[in-house]
């Protein structure tokens, strides 16, 4: 009886001997069969196409798989440390399979009654992802840990974390923690926070049921569980812990999230590579670095937002876009508030809201984030319609209504809106070179592909006089010159039968005036006399000069008030002359190609530029558009308070298009708001009004820390004092100083066209409608 315990003892070691031996025999005959770690030693993985700013921010991808190949050494320390406390805590002192894990899984797994915990280690999940199947067998499993062996005697250990942290799949199309972490977050990896990491290092267990777009909840309660091993394993202090649980994660939910939103210009970049290097450049990890700049692009987005808030907050609000219905049950209402919301899409900023109450004169919502906002009086008066009891149950503005929240920035408060049908379009150069600087193409390129910066002709409207005045300074007419501001009636004859009685933008008349009191005031009448005086082919071959498509621009009378079509882009490029002292550049946004490892495959310069304006000139009309802003139908933009800054306005008939284009020494750029298919912005929507301000808002974040830069005169201009009345000098400190070219100077002053420049009569066969009407 003393040694009862002897058999049953033997029993087991020969057991174990025994399995050991049949294990030992099926490595045997395994381990030879095992695939070649080629895959992993010259490890290629298909990586897209990606597109970035001039300074290093991510703008685009595309490709096959959403991946990001990262050096071990460039990952976050918190990273690696929330991987291996989440999935392998033993990682380094295992040779690729974790005996204790082994037994301590099959313990659980005994003691629960079924298969509830798995053994695998990193090396393990290595050698599944890459040459295995997911299925659960014997048969599998052995090939798994006998494939692990082999890796560790193949691999170091941070080689192997390396291939792991680059390969694994964790939802969202994202492979590799680096994609998580732009997908998930919007940033790159290297800048993810101890929260995020954790977030991250939880997604491979399941990255369906962890996904914290489409499930939070369970996306959270996983990173707890991460952040408590990382501080049980003391790998954080409890500090640490504290802080990262507390912190709130703002999600990405939108189909594409960058580092800086440009999709646009992304697009027009993979236009042009796939017609050089076709469908290789989805899987081969190219790199395209354009002209953009992070805070140049960033701060067109936001100006472009807040020109569209500000729009459809003078327009009135649209209502709800939906309803739910929500249980008085809190757990219920929860998920029916993110069925919801997981079904709409952010766009632009414009993020999607379950209204949760409306109690007296505040309104709380929910964002698909999780996070509950509220709205206050101000934003229930603009929706006091909406609120109405006699409003129809699915328009009513009430708890479970769908809304849309947006706010310019992350320290504006949130503001009620809905979805713009208006378009917009914004782009910003380098005067200097025709670097594209910013472009926002559309509202949000997913909802609308069609490029407005680029492919949208559009009339210009007033935003063309200055072209026009350019040609007429070439001309004898001078700053100081007075045209009539009177009616006008066009010839029959002149406009191929078709009479004309164009009107200033007001109705008013204020008789003669000067051209720089017209070009201030964007006097239409007076801008019609100017082309008169220069004469139409003369002024047609002269803005040819700025490079535009004249096939767009017929030589009629209407020119002078913006009849032909012009894009956004090529107003920018037009501008540029004056802004750069005469010379026609060439927009352009690529620098450079690489490949994944950053070998150069190509270089781009700017395109040469040509001098094609006197440098007086564009002094001049410099001068004449500082006016537009000091005095004239530009004056909000003496907000800025500089005095460097010129541009013109632009509205056409009905109020079809709002404009402005204008400059400072380092920046041009030109807005536009207007619809697709063309029909009235509103009564009181100008360029003035609805245009400039979102110049201003962009032109007020670039120009933060860039002092001010005062034109420099070039040689052959002269300074005199004119009387206003008549455009003659006058002596002592009477009248204005008023800047003419030497020739044109108040002595030899020409008043009226000369010969040469007088209009060809009947040159048109046919005239369009007027392009233009307003400042």
């Amino acid at each position: 009886m003393s040694r009862w315990w002897f058999y049953p003892v033997v029993f087991i070691l020969g057991l174990a001997v025994a399995l050991t031996a049949v294990v030992a025999l099926a490595a045997a005959m395994i381990y030879p069969r095992l695939p070649s770690l080629e895959t992993l030693t010259d490890y290629r993985p298909k990586q897209p196409l990606r597109i970035y700013t001039e300074d290093g921010a991510l703008i685009g991808e595309f490709g096959e798989e959403r991946r990001a190949v990262v050096r071990l050494r460039d990952t976050p320390e918190h990273l690696r440390r929330a991987i291996l406390a989440a999935e392998d805590e033993r990682f380094y002192r295992h040779g690729g399979v974790d005996t204790l894990g082994v037994l301590r899984a099959a313990m659980a797994n005994v003691v629960s009654g079924g298969v509830r915990e798995g053994a695998s280690t990193i090396t393990m999940q290595v050698a599944r992802n890459f040459f295995l199947s997911s299925e659960r067998t014997f048969t599998r499993k052995l090939n798994e840990a006998m494939l692990a062996i082999k890796i560790e005697h193949a691999l170091s250990k941070d080689e192997i974390l390396e291939l792991y942290i680059n390969h694994i799949f964790l939802g969202q199309r994202a492979y590799g923690f680096a994609a998580a972490a732009q997908i998930y977050f919007g940033k790159p990896l290297k800048n993810i926070t101890l929260a995020e990491a954790a977030m991250l290092a939880g997604l491979p267990k399941a990255p369906s049921a962890y996904n914290p777009v489409v499930n939070p909840p369970r996306a959270r309660a996983r990173q707890m569980y991460v952040l408590g091993r990382m501080r049980d394993l003391g790998h954080i202090s409890e500090a640490e812990y504290q802080a990262a649980r507390d912190q709130r994660l703002r999600i990405r939910h939108s189909p594409q999230q960058f580092e800086v939103e440009a999709a646009y210009l992304a697009e027009l970049v993979r236009q042009r590579m796939f017609e050089k290097y076709g469908d290789s450049i989805y899987v081969t990890g190219m790199k395209v670095y354009t002209t953009l700049r992070a805070d140049d692009q960033r701060a067109a987005l936001e100006a472009a937002r807040h020109g569209i808030l500000e729009f459809q907050r003078r327009r009135g609000y649209a209502g709800p876009e939906g309803r739910v219905k929500l249980p008085e049950d809190a757990a219920a209402a929860d998920k029916a508030i993110d069925d919801a919301l997981i079904a709409r899409d952010e766009f632009s900023g414009f993020m999607p809201a379950v209204v949760l109450a409306v109690e007296g004169n505040r309104l709380r919502a929910r964002l698909r984030s999780g996070e509950d906002i509220e709205l206050g009086a101000t934003e229930l008066r603009y929706a006091q319609r909406y609120l109405s009891a006699q409003m129809a149950a699915d328009k009513r503005l009430q708890r479970g209504s769908v809304i849309r929240v947006a706010r310019v920035d992350a320290d504006s408060p949130w503001q009620l809106t809905y979805l713009p049908q208006v378009e917009i379009g914004f782009v910003a150069l380098s005067p200097d070179n025709g670097a594209v600087r910013a472009m926002v193409g559309g509202f949000n390129f997913s909802r609308n592909q069609f490029n407005h910066v680029t492919q949208a002709w559009r009339q210009a409207g007033s935003s063309f006089k200055p072209f026009i005045y350019s040609a007429a300074l070439e001309f004898g007419v001078t700053p100081a010159t007075r045209f009539e501001d009177a009616p006008i009636e066009v010839d029959p004859a002149v406009t191929g039968g078709v009479p004309w009685s164009p009107k200033n933008y007001d109705g008013s008349l204020d008789g003669a005036m000067t051209l720089r009191t017209a070009l201030a005031k964007s006097k239409n009448l007076v801008s019609i006399r100017v082309l008169q005086a220069t004469g139409v082919d003369n002024a047609h071959a002269h803005v040819a000069r700025f490079g535009f498509d004249m096939s767009r621009i017929p030589p009629y009378l209407t020119l002078a008030l913006g009849a032909g079509e012009v894009t956004p882009l090529a107003l920018a490029a037009g501008y540029a002359v004056f802004a750069n002292g005469g010379y026609r550049v060439t927009p352009w946004h690529l620098l450079r190609v690489t490949d994944k490892d950053g070998r150069v495959l190509e270089h781009f310069a700017p395109p040469a530029a040509a001098r094609v304006l006197d440098e007086r000139n564009a002094y001049v009309m410099t001068s004449l558009m500082q006016d537009v802003i000091r005095r004239g139908t530009a004056t909000a933009a003496l907000k800025l308070g500089r005095s460097d800054l010129a541009g013109k306005t632009g509205t056409t008939n009905d109020h079809h298009d709002a404009w402005f284009a204008g400059y400072q020494a380092t920046r041009v750029a030109v807005a536009w708001m207007g619809y697709d298919q063309p029909r009235p912005l509103g009564a009181g929507e100008t360029g003035g009004g609805t245009a400039l301000p979102i110049w201003v808002h962009y032109m007020g974040k670039v120009l933060r820390t860039v002092p001010e830069m005062p034109a420099v005169a070039p040689p052959g201009l002269v300074w005199e004092r004119v009387d206003p009345a008549t455009g003659q000098s006058v002596a002592g400190d009477q009248g204005v100083i008023e800047v003419f070219y030497e020739e044109f100077a108040p002595g030899s002053l020409v008043h009226s066209p000369t010969e040469e420049a007088q209009p060809p009569g009947g040159d048109a066969a046919t005239a369009p409608a007027a392009g233009a009407d307003g400042p």
